[in-house]
């Protein structure tokens, strides 16, 4: 294969929601430029681009999937992502290192929600985005509809490069409004007779023409200087104008195919050959301290890993981008990421899906692969001698469910944990939570079919059976009021005793609060002189603050951190459920101690009981985790989906329009999120999404702290 260079290379990804058609896409691509002598099919279970099995199970693309092809003397590398949510990590990843998007739409559909999320990213990362209508040849296809949703939702930048003549069953030709002819296919697809614009249809072209002219002329000074002289602009002028306002994203051109039948696929793979700005023409990458990188391939070499994938009679592959610099096979490099591990590069591979082709070298811009890598992860950059370089991670979103986790046989719990985090560098998206808390391992993830896939993975493919149970809740406890306890530890069995005694007052804490100097419990003044204050921030959130106002030496100094660390160890284990104690001040204000007995683990104790018995005095309170959810959701549910968030204890905090979809914020327990994204996909038809953010803790209801008690207790009695 030829060394292609920056200014020959195109960096691209694919996106669209689940069934908008990017599996056949990549498969038409494929084929037409002949990397494949025949195309495979979904139903068949034999594309290039979904051949693990558990998307053959699905009939899903659940990992993103890179893929080459060499057309007009350029090389086009485009990354397949998955269109469901629930796998957005795949699409996030491949933005990072692409330069264009493609967003691709069915056009039965229209814009639907996986759109929005989809442009909502390419935003964030400021990349181009060309939007591609699929599926014309279907009996419910409406163009017109989607041009008006796209209009309405990301506003008039969109461009009809190409509109369909016939939309539905019979769909075999377009206007295409940049060259100014029409394009028709045989039912077989392929490359099409490029005909002139019928006369009917000549008019609407030549509005189209002059509107796509004005489009383009708007994004040079020099082209619309031209465009007030001439009054019009050539095919050349406009490729430019087209070419500066996809990097600004000042234009969003918009293209028809029949991706099933290979139709309009040629002109599109043109379109990005000779339209869409090269590698060497795009924003430069910046690294964590600054430096921005140019893809040159004379410069230090440089490469940020991207995906990592372990697939089928291969293991461990790792894709990269080559930032800066040229990559040979047989080069030794450094993962300046994991404390500068050697890594040697035995083997490159440029791949198409499943199709992997091996290279001796891949320079600056291009997209490759490589095997058996020892210490590589992904996110991380590997450089050679001299260059010390880190790109910045990738972010990906929150997770927004969670399932504890466990092998249904037991003893197979390592084997377990250690395939877990294999599969998290597959997908980082799936976050392991070994809980001490509690005693659980959690697995968050982006939705139930992307934990519902992991399972499947796991029993399918390395023969582990698991089960999913519901998580438990990481409630906090606290007080609401001042209370005062006494303990005294003694124990005498002979030879040296133990003995400590411990007197203290506890009370809620708030930032900024000031020490009382006396506390009156009952007929009772406690003066408080503060001789040390400890503020500990606790690793579960919240505080606890320690003061010492010992005076007259009833408890030697050396004997506090022993009652602290008694403290702590309740605080990790409430009195009230076992979960951990937060914002609380304690003052230990007098005590006793013997001159033999007297030792760290009496006093330890003391502290111990004495805090749990004021605890339980000082009006105990648990607190739940309360997150923030935003939830886009098309107008016609969004009554439906108001009205189950505030059956689940919801907040409604705000709404808005965005975009031709509601936008609704609220704030909700987290008990009560545990099937949401379920009921949310259910009531919307699958046309709605949400995000969730950890908030705060909230006290929680007496009704819901009433029944945490009543199984707690029987808990413990069980144990008993």
């Amino acid at each position: 294969m030829k060394v292609y260079q920056a200014n020959e290379i195109k960096n691209i990804s694919l996106l669209g929601s689940s069934g908008s058609g990017k599996t056949s896409l990549i498969e038409a691509m494929l084929y037409e430029s002949g990397v494949i002598k025949r195309r495979g099919t979904i139903a068949g279970k034999n594309t290039a681009a979904d051949y693990f099995p558990v998307e053959q199970e699905y009939g899903y693309s659940v990992f993103s999937t890179v893929v080459h092809v060499e057309w007009l003397d350029k090389k086009l590398n485009i990354i397949d992502c998955p269109g469901s949510d629930d796998f957005i990590g795949g699409a996030i990843s491949a933005m990072t290192v692409t330069d264009q998007a493609v967003i691709l739409l069915n056009t039965q559909y229209g814009v639907e929600v996986g759109t929005q999320n989809h442009f909502r990213y390419t935003e964030k990362a400021g990349k181009p985005v060309i939007f591609v209508a699929n599926q014309l040849d279907t009996e419910k296809s409406d163009f017109d509809k989607l041009v008006e949703q796209l209009r309405e939702s990301f506003g008039s930048k969109v461009a009809l490069i190409q509109y369909p003549v016939n939309v539905g069953v019979d769909f075999n030709a377009v206007i295409d409004v940049l060259k100014m002819k029409m394009y028709r296919w045989k039912p077989e697809g392929g490359a099409p007779e490029i005909l002139d614009i019928p006369e009917a249809e000549k008019a609407k072209a030549e509005d189209l023409h002059n509107i796509l002219i004005e489009a383009a002329a708007e994004n040079d000074e020099t082209l619309m200087e031209k465009f007030f002289d001439q009054g019009s602009l050539d095919e050349e002028d406009m490729r430019i104008g087209i070419r500066k306002g996809l990097v600004t994203r000042g234009i969003f051109p918009l293209f028809c195919v029949c991706s099933g039948r290979s139709m309009g696929v040629r002109r599109l793979m043109e379109f990005l050959g000779n339209v869409v700005p090269f590698v060497s023409d795009s924003p430069k990458a910046i690294t964590t301290s600054g430096v921005e990188v140019a893809p040159d391939s004379n410069g230090p070499t440089s490469l940020f890993v991207f995906k990592t994938s372990v697939e089928p009679h291969i293991g461990e592959v790792y894709y990269f981008r080559v930032m800066s610099g040229k990559i040979h096979e047989g080069d030794d490099l450094t993962n300046t990421s994991r404390n500068g591990a050697k890594e040697r590069f035995s083997q490159l591979f440029c791949v198409s899906g499943q199709i992997r082709n091996k290279v001796e070298e891949l320079v600056a811009g291009d997209i490759g692969a490589v095997v058996k890598l020892k210490d590589t992860r992904t996110g991380n950059t590997i450089n050679g001698k001299g260059c010390d370089w880190i790109f910045p991670a990738i972010n990906y979103p929150a997770p927004k469910y969670r399932r504890a986790i466990k092998a249904v046989s037991d003893g197979e719990d390592e084997k377990l944990s250690e395939l877990l985090t294999r599969m998290h560098e597959e997908d980082p998206t799936w976050i392991i939570e070994q809980s001490k808390e509690l005693r659980q391992t959690i697995l968050h993830g982006q939705g139930e079919f992307h934990l519902r896939t992991l399972k499947w993975r796991l029993e399918n493919n390395e023969k582990l059976p698991v089960e999913y149970l519901e998580p438990r809740i990481p409630y906090r406890e606290t007080i609401t009021r001042s209370a005062r306890a006494d303990y005294r530890h003694k124990k005498q069995s002979g030879g040296a005793g133990q003995f400590g005694e411990v007197h203290l007052i506890v009370e809620p804490y708030v930032e900024g609060m000031p020490t009382p100097e006396v506390y009156k419990f009952g007929n009772q003044e406690f003066k408080i002189s503060v001789r040390d204050t400890q503020e500990i921030n606790l690793d579960w959130g919240g505080k606890l603050i320690f003061i010492n106002s010992i005076v007259g030496g009833s408890i030697d100094t050396r004997f506090l951190p022993a009652i602290l660390k008694g403290i702590m160890d309740r605080m990790e284990q409430g009195p009230l459920t076992g979960s951990y104690a937060r914002d609380v001040r304690v003052i230990v204000y007098d005590g006793k101690m013997h001159p033999v007995d007297s030792n760290e683990i009496s006093f330890r104790l003391a502290g111990r009981n004495a805090f749990a018995q004021a605890f339980k005095e000082a009006a105990p309170k648990l607190l739940e985790p309360i997150y923030d959810i935003d939830v886009l959701v098309p107008s016609d549910r969004m009554g439906d989906v108001m009205s189950d968030l505030q059956g689940r204890r919801g907040m409604i905090m705000g709404m808005n329009s965005e975009r031709g979809f509601e936008h609704l914020q609220a704030k909700v327990p987290l008990k009560e999120l545990s099937s949401y994204s379920t009921s949310l996909s259910s009531l919307s038809g699958g046309r709605a999404s949400f995000t969730m953010k950890f908030a705060s803790y909230e006290l929680c209801p007496v009704d819901v702290q009433d029944k945490l008690l009543k199984e707690y207790e029987a808990s413990q009695q069980d144990k008993d």
